[in-house]
């Protein structure tokens, strides 16, 4: 076994077209929030009934990821599997990256972005809202103070755990104060849940592998380095653990729903008769997001079979977005029990299901995100030694792959 070292991306014509791509959807995204600013939510497809469109998924999705991108180097730090360690960095720079892209998408969609300094100079603390201004800067924070002390030399190991096991819990913190948004809507049939806290800690864990693992094979590629089969499956294996969990926790919530009358008519409008939402569930989350990449990541050829993990990958995060899909505008779009008991109607579009066609600007918006996430993550591989030169199985310890 050698001695792991790390460089930075070196400047290829490669490298720099995928700068100029990924910043070329942020210029237009930032173009989407200057056009939508001018004229108003208007020209999008959201109304007074679905304030929560396709931007939020977008956003919510990154930051959900970000914790859970932040688990490879939690394994190798908190917990001491060795194997974990020389990925570390990447999974470091890859979480903050990530809530960077997520936060971009929330602020810039709300309308007024300039009343963010309200938000964060005067706080309401009944409000979980007010709680997750200080989750999100606190975990950027942490984080980077955890990357500086992997790549710093001289820091002791305590002081490295220390700092590793401080960013795990916060990041347990950030990923429910999340999930706290949707759980403590009491008013909404769809959100209202104690379960949605640790379901969407679960879901940061699927996710925030599930974009490590595509960023690890597709930077690994772009530069010809060496990322260890033996090390990938291990990862892939553990996706699939994590896939199965979160489709535990969305039985679980939907069976519970089931359970109580108050409920039962939003979970046959989502399971049964929801037209596209119960689609999305169905196909993109229960299929395609779980059923099928659950098949393909317990493959007995997994570790022979990269585009195996990289299509399970890539259909775990499909499944992400359409989960959040249903969760946040199947929630809104089933209309408000304002009188329990009692069928309302009005001109207002009162018990009626509220319709909602996202628009092309939104997807703009939410890729945009996701290109600055990525964009982020090149440049800090590209300016600081985050990526390992060689990580082979022979330059991976074996007794950690055990």
């Amino acid at each position: 076994m050698q001695r792991i070292k790390y460089s930075e991306l070196r400047s290829t014509k490669k490298l720099w077209s995928l700068v100029v791509l990924l910043a070329g959807f942020v210029a237009a995204a930032g173009a989407t929030v200057l056009y939508i600013e001018h004229y108003g939510h208007i020209v999008t497809g959201m109304n007074n009934q679905i304030v929560w469109g396709v931007p939020h998924i977008f956003a919510i999705f990154l930051i959900v990821a970000a914790s859970g991108a932040l688990n490879v180097s939690s394994i190798g730090s908190v917990f001491g599997k060795q194997a974990y360690k020389p990925t570390a960095r990447v999974s470091s720079l890859l979480a903050m990256a990530l809530l960077m892209g997520g936060l971009a998408v929330l602020v810039l969609d709300l309308g007024r972005p300039d009343r963010l300094l309200i938000a964060m100079t005067q706080y309401n603390f009944k409000s979980i809202f007010a709680w997750n201004v200080l989750l999100y800067t606190g975990f950027l924070g942490i984080v980077a103070i955890y990357l500086y002390a992997q790549m710093a030399r001289g820091v002791h190991v305590f002081a490295l755990k220390t700092a590793g096991l401080v960013a795990f819990l916060w990041r347990l913190a950030l990923t429910t104060g999340t999930g706290s948004i949707f759980g403590w809507l009491v008013a909404r049939q769809g959100y209202d849940a104690a379960i949605m806290a640790p379901m969407f800690i679960a879901m940061s864990f699927s996710f925030g592998l599930a974009m490590f693992i595509l960023v690890m094979i597709g930077t690994c590629t772009m530069t010809r380095r060496i990322y260890s089969p033996e090390l990938r499956t291990r990862q892939a294996r553990l996706l699939g653990i994590f896939v199965a969990v979160v489709l535990y926790f969305t039985a679980v919530q939907h069976l519970s729903n089931m359970y109580v009358s108050e409920h039962q008519e939003f979970e046959k409008f989502i399971l049964l008769n929801g037209g596209i939402y119960t689609a999305v569930f169905w196909i993109g989350h229960v299929l395609l997001g779980s059923i099928i990449p659950l098949v393909l990541l317990f493959h007995p050829k997994l570790d022979r079979k990269r585009y195996l993990v990289i299509l399970a990958a890539f259909l775990v995060v499909l499944g992400g977005f359409s989960q959040l899909y249903v969760i946040i505008i199947g929630g809104q779009a089933f209309p408000l029990e304002i009188f329990p008991g009692y069928e309302v109607s009005s001109s207002f579009s009162d018990g009626v299901i509220n319709s909602y066609t996202p628009s092309i600007l939104e997807l703009i918006l939410g890729f945009g995100g996701v290109a600055l996430a990525l964009l982020v993550t090149v440049l800090g591989m590209k300016f600081l030694r985050i990526l390992p030169v060689n990580l082979s199985d022979d330059n991976v310890e074996p007794s950690a792959l055990q």
